[in-house]
């Protein structure tokens, strides 16, 4: 842990979390707001009836909340106590925003089919380009965090 002005030691592994934390929420609040309700392309459960699937959207919207605060909670507790390693925060939240955007690409549309991207024929470009994000945004976040661990 590098230390800070004060004398104290930045949490790295704290400031990683809390805002891998908001990445992973902020990533399902664009996801549900943009694609299950602007465009209508897809919900989080589309395997059963339209009711269910308006519930399973609110599951999601209720987790992505849940994930925002404990991370702006963290984010905030680590500032409070001059904790926080910014740079270690700004990898979390790039991995943050890839692991949900690759975990929903990959476990929810083809592993699990709760949905996919978009009802079209063929599905595999919005796939490609679906992971293709998620993938960038990771790819990005590990950079950042091997240049915040150098």
């Amino acid at each position: 842990m590098a230390p800070t002005p004060a004398g104290q030691a930045h949490d790295t592994r704290r400031s990683l979390l809390a805002a891998f934390l908001l990445g992973a929420g902020i990533m399902a609040g664009v996801d549900e707001i943009l694609f299950h309700q602007i465009l209508r392309w897809h919900h989080f459960f589309d395997r059963s009836t339209p009711a269910i699937a308006i519930i399973s959207d609110g599951l999601l919207h209720s987790a992505e909340l849940i994930l925002m605060v404990l991370g702006f909670l963290m984010f905030n507790d680590l500032r409070r106590r001059t904790m926080l390693s910014a740079a270690h925060a700004k990898a979390g939240f790039m991995l943050g925003l890839g692991a949900f955007q690759l975990f929903d690409g990959i476990v929810n549309h083809k592993i699990l089919q709760l949905h996919q991207v978009r009802y079209v024929d063929p599905v595999w470009a919005y796939d490609l380009a679906w992971n293709a994000v998620g993938a960038a945004l990771l790819i990005c976040g590990l950079a950042l965090l091997r240049r915040a661990r150098g």
